[in-house]
């Protein structure tokens, strides 16, 4: 799972984004956590005179139980940039800002607030949910992670081992997509382990459409590559469709609307512009399966244990 980390970019690539992120739910329900690790067009030193364009970036956003999301970004110049080999291990280091396989920890000053994170994370399953070469790619080496450790938001601290759970992924490509919808969901179980769900549909050259889901549950993984939408409303953010492989079929619904829903701006790695992601990490969702044979039926629910982010029209 660790390979899955592995930088692709190149510092002398002028047009190329790469970002290692994480998500995770609290797990005393207060609210989530998302921290993103970005390297943009380093060859260019990202994009000069593009505000938040920077080749270097660290954000941080709170997710509080109904309250309004706040992001916190810092930008760096690529000299203050460390960054491992394609051999690995990896890690990426900038300023007090390190990310790894297995933990991260960071410190950020940001309009007077003070953020400081130190994090380990541990899995039982990673995979590539979509490899195009060239032009990109998106990995998740820890899709069922549990978090331990502290966040330090002024004088608030979150403490806890676990802490949450969520998602560590990787991303990369020549540009943005012109639209994706992603979702991850996590799911506890009665026996005590961690189900997930994750699904991901982007756009791709020539009219073609990337559409795949993958479950992890009771130690075994399905993927699906059939997926009929029933509902993408980029203004609710709601998210609906079922998906059929042999192994079964799983209904999906996704909301992420309300006080937690999250919009910033991302830069176009052709320097021209900014354009807007939406994203809410507590977001609901709701699973109805059928799998196996005889099939078996289930059903999963959760209250912002789930993350849907949007851009873009179909």
């Amino acid at each position: 799972m660790t390979s899955l980390n592995l930088a692709f970019t190149r510092l002398s690539m002028r047009r190329r984004y790469e970002s290692w992120f994480l998500r995770f739910g609290l797990a005393d329900g207060a609210g989530a956590w998302w921290f993103r690790y970005l390297l943009a067009n380093p060859g260019r030193q990202g994009c000069p005179g593009i505000p938040g364009a920077a080749p270097v970036q660290v954000w941080a956003t709170w997710f509080p139980r109904g309250g309004r999301p706040e992001t916190f970004i810092q930008e760096f110049p690529i000299d203050a940039l460390q960054l491992s080999e394609r051999r690995g291990p990896f890690f990426l280091e900038a300023g007090s800002n390190r990310i790894e396989d297995a933990c991260c920890c960071g410190v950020l000053e940001v309009r007077g607030h003070r953020l400081s994170w130190d994090l380990r994370y541990r899995s039982n399953f990673g995979i590539t949910l979509s490899n195009k070469g060239w032009i990109g790619f998106s990995r998740t080496p820890h899709s069922d992670a549990a978090f331990s450790g502290e966040v330090r938001l002024d004088g608030r601290v979150f403490r806890g081992d676990p802490l949450g759970c969520g998602v560590q992924g990787h991303n990369c490509g020549f540009r943005h997509r012109y639209f994706w919808t992603w979702a991850h969901g996590c799911f506890p179980q009665s026996d005590g382990s961690l189900s997930t769900f994750e699904a991901l549909v982007y756009e791709m050259p020539f009219g073609l459409v990337f559409r795949t889901a993958i479950l992890w549950h009771e130690g075994r993984s399905y993927v699906f590559r059939k997926l009929r939408e029933s509902c993408r409303d980029l203004e609710t953010m709601r998210w609906a469709f079922q998906t059929t492989s042999a192994a079964g079929s799983i209904e999906a619904e996704i909301e992420g609307g309300g006080s937690s829903l999250h919009r910033l701006p991302y830069a176009k790695t052709d320097c021209s512009g900014n354009f807007e992601v939406a994203n809410n990490s507590l977001a609901r969702a709701r699973l109805k399966l059928r799998l196996g044979n005889p099939a078996r039926a289930e059903e999963f629910v959760t209250d912002g244990g789930s993350v849907l982010e949007m851009t873009g029209e179909c």
